[in-house]
């Protein structure tokens, strides 16, 4: 069972601020991170405009067509990304371009995201869990691995099982 104390550094983590020491790349050869990284580069050229944004942007799509296929995951270019992204094992996430992915969020393999679905910030979502339905999943929420969630998570809760249950925090 969880204290008091474990359950409050839990919620240390901001869902608001963004640790952007979480995406920086410490070695080349880190696929997640770089996948994060040719999106980031690609949106940031976009709204530049002009010749050197136009090829920036152009190189950007071929590092994240490659480093797609070296992680096995579909997270368009477009996509809203919040800050502090951790993608553990990004094979097989799928992410829709209007679905919306709060501050320091962890997503693990095999999770699917849908449209319209608002993740709030400090969210973790476990491997093979799928959010199919155009939900609001509040922050510093857990879901459970193979979840399937259906309906709101609220603030702090937990959400496990198929359809979802929420779990209140101990």
């Amino acid at each position: 069972m969880k204290t008091y104390s474990e359950s409050k550094l839990y919620c240390t983590i901001s869902a608001i601020e963004p640790d952007w020491e979480r995406e920086k790349i410490d070695r080349w050869w880190s696929p997640s991170k770089q996948l994060l990284k040719s999106i980031r580069d690609y949106q940031k050229w976009k709204k530049q405009g002009g010749l050197m944004a136009f090829l920036a942007t152009r190189t950007n799509v071929i590092w994240h067509r490659f480093w797609s296929i070296v992680t096995g995951a579909d997270i368009p270019l477009n996509c809203q990304l919040g800050g502090g992204l951790l993608l553990v094992h990004p094979n097989g996430i799928v992410i829709h371009p209007n679905a919306t992915i709060g501050v320091n969020c962890l997503i693990f393999q095999q999770v699917t995201i849908v449209e319209g679905v608002k993740i709030g910030g400090h969210v973790d979502i476990g491997a093979g869990a799928k959010i199919i339905r155009a939900v609001t999943i509040g922050d510093h929420a857990r879901i459970g691995a193979n979840a399937v969630v259906v309906s709101n998570v609220p603030v702090g809760t937990t959400a496990v099982g198929i359809p979802a249950k929420i779990l209140p925090n101990c």
